[in-house]
C-alpha cells in the first residue's frame, strides 16, 4: 500500500460495485463502515447515472465492533432482499470490512435466501480495481452459468444450417469509459455481419441472462481487463472461442471483423467494403500534414494504451515517445508494444512518475486518463483522454464510441483537436512583435493560465519619412483589403515603408506588388 493523494483505480470492491451496477436484478451487500458509501457518488456524480448503484451497505460503526458485527451483516442482507427483491446477490466486505474477518459468504449463506448468492473475496491490500470488477464477473459466470456447463469431455454441437451465428459481448460495465457507446457500436457492426448478440454482459445483463452465456457460438470480449479471465473459463467450460483483437482503430477494427467472420464462417466482404470512416483519408489530407511526426506520450489501462499507440504511429503518423500503463497485470502486453516503438515501457500507478516522465519527454500531445489532463494542463501540453479513470466530461451525452469504425472518426476529432491550431500558432510566431498580438500570446487551446515567456522587445527601426507622404489609390486601397485581416496592418506599413524609401508619392496595385516582393527577399 502507498499513501497518495490521487489514484488511478479504486480499491477491488469499486470494480465489483461497477460489475453490479451495470448489471439488472443484482444487488451487492457490502459489510463497510461509515463513510465507505462515497462510491455512490462514482456512479450518480461522475457517471451521471438516474439511480443509485444496487449496493446495500452495512454501515458498521467504531461502537459496532464491540458487539456482533456479523449478525448486524445479515439482518442488512435479509432487508435487502426483502426490499429489492434481486435475482441474484452478490456480497463482499470492503477495504476495512474485511479486517473484521465476518465471512459475508458465509453468513449470506446461512440466511437460505431462494436466490443464489455469489460471495466475492476480493484481497483489497493487494489489488486493485480492474482486478475486483474481472474477479466478480468471472464468480458471477462461473455461479450462473456453471450450472447448465455440459459433462467434461463433451463436444459443442455444430449450429444447424441457416441458424444466424450468436455471440456474447463481454466486458462492458458501469463507469467504464465509453463503454455505453462501444457496446451499441460493435452491436451494429455485429448485425452487419449477420451475427446475433445473445447476451452483453456486464452491462445490461439479468442474472438469468448471465446463466445462458453457454448458448453462444462464441464471445467476443471487448475488455480483457474485465472479461479476460471469465472469456477463458467460458472457452474452457462451453467451448466457446473468444476473439483477441480489440476494435479500437480502422486497422484494428477490419482485423476484428475478419476475425469475428472466421469464427462465425460469414462473409465479411461486403461490410469491410461499406466500412465508413473518415480518419485514413483525413490523415493522408493535405491539412494534416502537419500531424506527421508529433511527439506523443500514451498512458492509460493497457488495453486502449496499446491501441492508442497503434492509431498513433500506424494512422496518424505520429511519433510515439512514451508508453505506459497503471495495469500491472497487464504489464506484457505494454512491454511487448513499447518494444515495436523502441520506447522503454512504463508500468506505475504513481501519477508523480507519470508526471516526471512526461517533463522529460516532452511531447508536443499526451494521450492519457483524467489524471494525464491534469499534468499536461500544468506542463502546457495538449491533451486528450483515452481511458479510464475519467471525469465527468468525458460521459457525454452525444454518441461517442471509442471502437468500430465511428469510434475512428470519435478518435480523430477528439486527438487532433488540441492540434488545430497549427495555423494560430504559426502566426503568432511569425507576427508575435506586431501590436495587433500581445507579447507572451500563445495557442487558445492551451488556456490562459499558460503564458509563453516574453520575449525581450525588438529594437525599434525608426524609418525616416520623406518630404512627401504616400497616398494610396483607390484601386491599391481595394486591393489591400483582400489581404487577411490579421497580416494587413503589416503589409500596409511595409508597403508605406517602401513608398517612402523609393520616393513614390502615389500607392498604386503595383507599388503594393514591388513592396511584398522586396520584403520577401
Amino acid at each position: 500500500m502507498q499513501l497518495t493523494v490521487w489514484t488511478y483505480e479504486g480499491p477491488p470492491h469499486v470494480g465489483a460495485m461497477r460489475v453490479a451496477t451495470g448489471m439488472e436484478g443484482l444487488h451487492y451487500v457490502l459489510h463497510a463502515p461509515q463513510g465507505d458509501t462515497y462510491a455512490d457518488l462514482l456512479f450518480t456524480m461522475i457517471e451521471r447515472r438516474d439511480r443509485r448503484p444496487p449496493v446495500t451497505y452495512t454501515t458498521f460503526s467504531a461502537r459496532d465492533l464491540g458487539g456482533d458485527t456479523a449478525e448486524l451483516f445479515k439482518t442488512a442482507a435479509q432487508h435487502a432482499y426483502d426490499r429489492f427483491q434481486p435475482q441474484a446477490m452478490l456480497v463482499g466486505a470492503s477495504c476495512t470490512g474485511s479486517l473484521i474477518q465476518d465471512d459475508p459468504g458465509g453468513l449470506a449463506r446461512a440466511l437460505d435466501l431462494p436466490i443464489p448468492v455469489v460471495a466475492v473475496d476480493l484481497p483489497a491490500y493487494q489489488r486493485k480495481e480492474n482486478w475486483g470488477a474481472a474477479e466478480t464477473f468471472y464468480q458471477l459466470v462461473r455461479a450462473l452459468a456453471g450450472p447448465s456447463a455440459p459433462a467434461p469431455g463433451t463436444s459443442r454441437p455444430q449450429r444447424a444450417a441457416g441458424v444466424r451465428a450468436r455471440c456474447n459481448l463481454l466486458g462492458p460495465t458501469a463507469l467504464g469509459f465509453r463503454h455505453r457507446d462501444d457496446n451499441v457500436e460493435i452491436t451494429s457492426l455485429l448485425a452487419k455481419l449477420g451475427i446475433d448478440v445473445n447476451v452483453t454482459a456486464p452491462m445490461g445483463a439479468t442474472p438469468a441472462d448471465i446463466a445462458r452465456l453457454g448458448e453462444a457460438d462464441f464471445n467476443v470480449v471487448l475488455y480483457p481487463e474485465i472479461a479476460g479471465q471469465a472469456a477463458s473459463w467460458l472457452q474452457r467450460t462451453f467451448g466457446q472461442p473468444f476473439t483477441k483483437t480489440i476494435p479500437i482503430g480502422v486497422s484494428a477494427t477490419r482485423e476484428f471483423v475478419e476475425e469475428v467472420a472466421k469464427l462465425s464462417g460469414v462473409d465479411a466482404s461486403a461490410t469491410l467494403a461499406s466500412g465508413s470512416t473518415r480518419l485514413p483519408w483525413y490523415s493522408r489530407s493535405v491539412d494534416s500534414t502537419y500531424l506527421t511526426g508529433k511527439r506523443v506520450f500514451i498512458f492509460g489501462d493497457a488495453t486502449h494504451a496499446v491501441a492508442a499507440a497503434r492509431i498513433a504511429s500506424d494512422e496518424l503518423g505520429f511519433k510515439v515517445v512514451g508508453l505506459g500503463t497503471y495495469s500491472r497485470e497487464f504489464g506484457r502486453e505494454i512491454r511487448d508494444a513499447a518494444k515495436r516503438y523502441d520506447v522503454e515501457p512504463l508500468i506505475t500507478d504513481d501519477y508523480l512518475e507519470v508526471e516526471a516522465k512526461v517533463a522529460e519527454l516532452q511531447p508536443e500531445l499526451v494521450l492519457g486518463t483524467q489524471m494525464e489532463r491534469h499534468i499536461a494542463k500544468r506542463l502546457g501540453v495538449p491533451c486528450a483522454v483515452i481511458s479510464a479513470p475519467v471525469h465527468v466530461q468525458d460521459f457525454p451525452a452525444r454518441y461517442a464510441p471509442q471502437m468500430g469504425f465511428e469510434g475512428a472518426n470519435v478518435i480523430f476529432d477528439t486527438w487532433v483537436h488540441p492540434l488545430m491550431m497549427g495555423l494560430e500558432e504559426h502566426l503568432l510566431a511569425m507576427f508575435k512583435d506586431d501590436f495587433e498580438f500581445k507579447d507572451g500570446a500563445v495557442p487558445s487551446h492551451l488556456g490562459a493560465g499558460n503564458s509563453a515567456p516574453v520575449a525581450d522587445r525588438p529594437v525599434e527601426v525608426s524609418v525616416p519619412a520623406s518630404n512627401i507622404a504616400a497616398v494610396w489609390a483607390a484601386d491599391a486601397e481595394k486591393e489591400l483589403h483582400k489581404i487577411p485581416f490579421f497580416v494587413r496592418g503589416k503589409a500596409r506599413r511595409n508597403t508605406e515603408r517602401f513608398a517612402n524609401e523609393n520616393g513614390v508619392a502615389t500607392i498604386t496595385i503595383e507599388t503594393l506588388y514591388d513592396a511584398k516582393a522586396h520584403y520577401a527577399r
